[in-house]
């Protein structure tokens, strides 16, 4: 069985585009892998040094893969701080990468633009953290969007040099994994492009009712149809396309039709469009704050996946002691 990983930073909850796309593929990938998912509480200092309330940040982003289906039974769920391994390892792969190399990629450049004043030594080496967390449990696919696939390459490239440099077979090399046309796209509320968290156009499975009829009601529009059948237009598109995700058919085809005969009223179509979506949003909501409100659920099941994931990585790590020829006194 083929090893999936992947994880998400404890700095924002998660959207919609979130829920109907990665989450999803998650939930179905979890019946025929063995899926590790884990929350990346150590990758969110490289931009946030002094959190407010990591531990909290860390519960919610817990709570809320646990209500959309991630089960801690099927998959590997767990915090990434619980893992000393993870960061043994980084250490170990940091002898062998170079600055020169992390100072070329992508996602560097992209955050010392973004913040000149904390460019600090974890943003240099995020991409050997982030291959520690994968090739500590051997992963051979890494469901990444298009930003990322670099890092995934980097890790590739870390997991071949080590196997080169001791002569060894030790690590499989990821590949990333995009879910290709399974992965659907949700689009934002700001006219065009994906719905984010940096974006601001985003509809979050835990925001409150008021919070997302003003975002609705503030979404991006046209001038309205022009003529009878006329191309629907980009922003207007978005709005179906999440209409098509959280209501019913015939009100998706009711607002169609509307704007192929000229008769949409934008106001009516984004009261509707809110409505559905709290009526959508309201359940997830509800089982969050449960299962927040659950401590020895949720104690349980980070204790349940801090074993599974130490014991996977342990096994790893102890090859990998071995590999470079650190001996038990």
């Amino acid at each position: 069985m083929e090893t999936v990983l992947s994880g998400i930073r404890p700095t924002g909850n998660l959207h919609l585009g979130n829920y109907f796309g990665a989450v999803q593929n998650f939930i179905k990938m979890q019946e025929s892998y063995n899926c590790f998912f884990f929350i990346a509480d150590w990758h969110s200092l490289t931009t946030h040094p002094t959190p407010q309330d990591l531990h909290n940040n860390v519960t919610q982003i817990l709570a809320e893969y646990l209500a959309c289906g991630i089960d801690p039974e099927k998959a590997t769920l767990y915090v990434q701080s619980e893992v000393p391994e993870i960061a043994e390892l980084y250490l170990l792969l940091n002898m062998n990468a170079y600055v020169g190399e992390l100072e070329r990629t992508t996602t560097f450049k992209d955050k010392v633009r973004a913040q000149p004043e904390n460019v600090n030594a974890g943003l240099l080496t995020y991409p050997v953290l982030q291959t520690a967390d994968i090739i500590i449990h051997k992963a051979t696919k890494v469901p990444v969007g298009k930003d990322q696939e670099q890092n995934v390459e980097i890790a590739r490239k870390y997991a071949r040099r080590f196997n080169q440099m001791y002569n060894v077979d030790c690590f499989p090399e990821p590949m990333p994994f995009n879910f290709g046309e399974n992965l659907v796209k949700i689009p934002g509320l700001d006219g065009s492009g994906k719905m984010g968290k940096s974006e601001g156009n985003g509809i979050f499975l835990y925001e409150d009712a008021e919070s997302i009829r003003k975002k609705v009601m503030r979404a991006v529009t046209d001038a309205g149809p022009q003529a009878p059948n006329s191309e629907v237009s980009e922003p207007i598109q978005n709005l179906f396309t999440i209409m098509k995700s959280v209501s019913q058919p015939d009100t998706l085809q009711y607002f169609t039709e509307a704007y192929a005969n000229c008769t949409i009223r934008y106001g009516d179509l984004k009261k509707q469009l809110a409505e559905d979506i709290i009526a959508f949003t309201t359940p997830f909501k509800q089982k969050i704050e449960d299962i927040k409100a659950n401590k020895k659920y949720l104690h349980d099941v980070v204790q349940l996946g801090t074993h599974k994931a130490r014991e996977s990585a342990s096994k790893t790590l102890q090859e990998v002691r071995s590999v470079i020829g650190f001996r038990q006194w």
